[in-house]
């Protein structure tokens, strides 16, 4: 199995100093599993190429292992098969032990060049892609790659029998050499959706080592981990809400014990109840057909927009997998008939990057969510919502600080939920609103969620954000 990484910076040679091999010797490694061989079949100021080609014995694959006993061909399958020619797990070890200081974006005697992206190009020569060129090009593309894929037939000798799932493919691009490692490293194993090893909580930890920086805005993030954890669903889901960062939700038992204190708290006003009839009517008012609600929860909202037929598309996204299983079996969407069910979508996402699947929508909705992000977070999300998705309206709700003095169960200078990080009067909302309207080109209004004490205002707060 061949790699081959190419550099047309000046002087190309630097490619040795950064992988921390000489072009002028050949050097060989032992692995579990065979040999990897590092040579440069090519060295000169102008472009320099280095090889890394990975001899893998099938017989030491399998040395040390029990018999399958399994089903038919069971044995004779672990020696034949095609992971000798591929590019597959095995690639990726071989990264990790022969390339391991590049990898990790470190050079001795070129620290300053390891941290600048240079012109690279990696070409795999067998490199197995289930799902296709489209896939590989949603994983590779989105990394600012220009990406070429020649795909082998089954066999060329006999054409009927069509094309394989192999591909040579050819990745170019301005990047730092330990990105692009990185993301080799991760998405050959992702691309064969297969490896030859136990995957347990350790090879969580590589893929967000590996992931930093990349990984938690990819758009395929879901589908990569799955893959790469081989969708062994509990360690996918953990990777996936530590990616998420600070944003990651609390324990679901706390958060549930939380958010009831809350919901005991505003019981008596029907607070939900009345945000999310506020929600909808401005919804209906200015004419909204695709909705995206943000931070969705348990898809409360989501079940009363199902309710309206002028809503077409609906579109959920939170932090938590598990409150995202939650609406989706609350909401019954397996059960729904074909046409309700195409209307409805639940993501799984962080409201701090941006991300291409926000985009385009008629409204989006934020319902008691800004509370809960500390102000570098919500500066971010600012960004998501105003600038990246970019809808004609947006629906914001939020406490109204001055209400709290009327739920005589608080403890003053508390908030209503032990997780938010601040709660606003009206003439901080509205100030805040404002620096929006101003940076992002949009006009605000504000209405009040439940009774408008004359003294207080109201308990909630909703603006109303129009482009």
């Amino acid at each position: 199995m061949l790699l081959t990484l190419s550099t047309t910076h000046t002087p190309a040679t630097d490619l040795g100093y950064l992988l921390h091999k000489n072009p002028e010797r050949p050097q060989s490694f032992e692995l579990p599993f065979g040999l990897a061989h590092v040579f440069y079949p090519e060295a000169s100021a102008s472009r320099t190429t280095a090889a890394l080609l990975l001899e893998v014995d099938p017989v030491a694959l399998v040395r040390g292992r029990p018999s399958s006993g399994g089903g038919q061909g069971g044995p004779l399958e672990q020696y034949v098969n095609d992971r000798p020619y591929v590019a597959s797990s095995f690639m990726s070890v071989a990264l990790s032990r022969v390339f391991g200081t590049a990898l990790s974006g470190r050079s001795k005697d070129r620290p300053e060049l390891a941290e600048q992206p240079i012109p690279l190009s990696a070409r795999l020569s067998v490199l197995p892609c289930r799902g296709g060129e489209v896939f590989l090009r949603r994983l590779f593309e989105p990394l600012g790659y220009t990406v070429t894929a020649t795909r082998h037939a089954l066999d060329e000798t006999v054409p009927a029998w069509g094309d394989s799932r192999y591909f040579t493919v050819t990745l170019e691009g301005q990047v730092r050499l330990g990105d692009l490692l990185s993301h080799l490293y991760v998405l050959i194993p992702v691309l064969d959706d297969d490896k030859h090893y136990w995957v347990g909580d350790e090879e969580v930890e590589k893929l967000l080592r590996h992931g930093e920086g990349w990984l938690a805005t990819h758009p395929e993030r879901e589908q990569i981990a799955r893959r790469y954890l081989r969708h062994r669903h509990s360690l996918a889901r953990e990777a996936l809400e530590r990616l998420a960062g600070d944003e990651a939700p609390e324990p679901e038992e706390r958060q549930e014990a939380r958010n009831a204190e809350e919901a005991v708290l505003e019981s008596r006003l029907s607070l939900n109840e009345q945000r999310l009839q506020t929600v909808m009517t401005a919804l209906q008012e200015h004419g909204a057909a695709r909705v995206v609600d943000l931070g969705c929860g348990e898809g409360k909202l989501i079940k009363a927009l199902l309710r309206d037929r002028r809503f077409t598309e609906i579109v959920g996204m939170d932090v938590s997998h598990r409150t995202l299983e939650i609406a989706n079996d609350r909401l019954g969407i397996e059960r729904m008939p074909d046409l309700q069910r195409q209307r409805v979508k639940l993501l799984h996402g962080s409201l701090l990057y941006r991300d291409q699947r926000l985009a385009g929508f008629d409204a989006a909705t934020v319902i008691e969510v800004i509370e809960h992000l500390d102000m570098p977070r919500l500066a971010a999300f600012e960004r998501v919502l105003f600038e990246y998705t970019r809808p004609g309206l947006i629906l914001l709700t939020t406490p109204n600080a001055e209400y709290n003095v009327r739920f005589t169960s608080l403890p003053a200078g508390t908030f209503r939920h032990r997780d938010h990080r601040f709660e606003w009067t009206r003439a901080e909302f509205e100030a805040w609103a404002a620096s929006m309207c101003e940076r992002y080109g949009y006009t605000v209004s504000f209405r009040p969620v439940g009774e408008n004490d004359a003294e207080v205002g109201a308990p909630t707060q909703m603006a109303v954000f129009t482009r």
